[in-house]
């Protein structure tokens, strides 16, 4: 039996299955190293980026620690962002598909405090939020965590890149002392040492090497100028056509002037920065994970936690001043053994930059011609699908499968016609092919899901 399968934990044959079906065959690098000591009980500080199967890693020792007759919180899961936590609330649910009636409750900033205060009057077995709500829950006694097994710390360094250093210490101070304490971060500040030192039991310390992750990820580098930058980043998007592409930008400014640069070209983008209202950076998540746009112009704030699967391309539009942080982002791309390719324009101005990831890296990178980028000057580059937003979501009881019918069943598309279905607590998002999308929202505005009304637009 090879020591990377799931099969050689000691975990419930439900939950193996389940893992099976859900297409675990092997255990990441991360999942490795780290599983056996969580099941064990211990504590761990794990380095491991987004896509390395940490969700997993955690979410399996979690869910091996609920005792569900016990009516009571016994995990938290703090993060950064409600992206990341919507994410890893999605994860644990197929996680959980082996066991009946574990209650699973997301608790984040910038939603009504109504709805959460309702799910509360039954304690949930887990709860996963963000540091600043889950505080003013505790405060008003109406999130308790003395029965708590597990706290889990997801990506920390990024908890701490937005102050939220205090709002953990308090969280904690209502967390029984005998707690489990699983520590995640892509990188490892000083301050993430210092929490690990205040938090943590002699953790067992997992380290996955990025480094090591990036065969599979083609990286090239061309040279550019100031003035000249933007139009070779047409051109490497237009020689590459990829179905998904992320472009990294060092600010928020940038990240907009990028974007309505390429919108004036016809290549079909959309930008994420940190002054999106949260309503807005759901919708652009969305609308990119679920192929309604090809072209994502990102500041890395706004895209941590960002997790889409078989991304074709990363470039970054200038060289991040960290190396670090320059292989987290191609790290997005060539995941789950797929080839990826990550592609950095940088100016004369940066090679000091070049010379210290080079050194990080431990290799020199590969440089090639402008010349050699191949694509029609004046090829639009437009996304294959288009999102409705339905007002209705979770809190209606509306299921994919709802959606899914009233659009194959009354509309008369095909199943082929209709894309990937996102629920949230009062919208659902759902991806069109762009010639049935005419179809589809006038079926769905004239007709019911659910036996309920909803409203349907089209996100532009």
């Amino acid at each position: 039996m090879s020591t990377a399968s799931f099969s050689s934990l000691p975990l419930p044959a439900e939950q193996l299955a389940n893992l099976n079906e859900l297409g675990y065959a092997e255990m990441t690098p991360v999942q490795a190293a780290a599983l056996p000591a969580i099941l064990q009980g211990q504590d761990v500080r794990a380095q491991a980026k987004t896509g390395s199967g940490k969700t997993a890693a955690f979410g399996i020792g979690v869910l091996d620690k609920i005792n569900i007759p016990l009516v009571a919180t016994q995990a938290l899961i703090l993060c950064p962002t409600r992206e990341l936590a919507d994410q890893v609330s999605k994860e644990l649910r197929r996680l959980a598909r082996f066991a009946q009636n574990i209650k699973i409750l997301t608790l984040c900033g910038g939603q009504p405090l109504g709805p959460q205060l309702d799910s509360l009057v039954h304690a949930p077995h887990i709860v996963v939020g963000t540091p600043g709500r889950v505080q003013e829950h505790l405060r008003k006694k109406t999130l308790i965590l003395d029965a708590m097994q597990v706290l889990v710390l997801d990506e920390a360094d990024r908890m701490l890149d937005m102050g939220f250093a205090d709002e953990i210490d308090q969280v904690i101070s209502y967390t029984p002392a005998s707690r489990q304490t699983l520590l995640f971060s892509a990188t490892y500040p000083l301050g993430i040492e210092r929490i690990s030192a205040r938090v943590q039991r002699t953790p067992f310390d997992v380290v996955v090497d990025e480094s090591e992750e990036l065969t599979s990820i083609e990286q090239r580098f061309y040279e550019t100028t100031r003035d000249q930058r933007l139009a070779h980043l047409v051109a490497v998007i237009r020689h590459y056509q990829p179905a998904s592409c992320v472009v990294f930008c060092n600010t928020k400014r940038d990240c907009q002037s990028v974007y309505e640069a390429l919108d004036a070209y016809n290549i079909n983008a959309l930008a994420l920065h940190g002054d999106l209202e949260q309503r807005d950076r759901d919708q652009m998540l969305v609308r990119f994970a679920n192929r309604s746009c090809r072209v994502l112009v990102a500041t890395d704030v706004a895209a941590r936690g960002l997790d889409i699967k078989e991304l074709e391309l990363v470039v970054n539009y200038e060289l991040s001043f960290d190396p670090e942080v320059h292989v987290h982002r191609i790290g997005r791309t060539g995941r789950a053994g797929l080839s990826g390719q990550a592609i950095s324009l940088c100016t004369p101005q940066e090679m000091v930059r070049v010379h210290a990831l080079e050194e990080f890296l431990s290799m020199a990178v590969t440089w090639g011609q402008v010349s050699e980028l191949k694509g029609a000057a004046d090829a639009a580059l437009e996304a294959e699908m288009v999102t409705l937003c339905i007002d209705g979501g979770r809190k209606a009881k509306i299921r994919p499968g709802d959606i899914l019918g009233a659009l194959t069943g009354d509309a008369g598309l095909t199943a082929a016609e209709v894309g990937k279905i996102d629920l949230f607590p009062v919208h659902a998002y759902v991806a069109i092919r762009k010639a049935s999308a005419r179809k589809a929202l006038q079926q769905l505005q004239q007709g019911k899901i659910k036996g309920k009304s909803c409203k349907v637009r089209l996100l532009k």
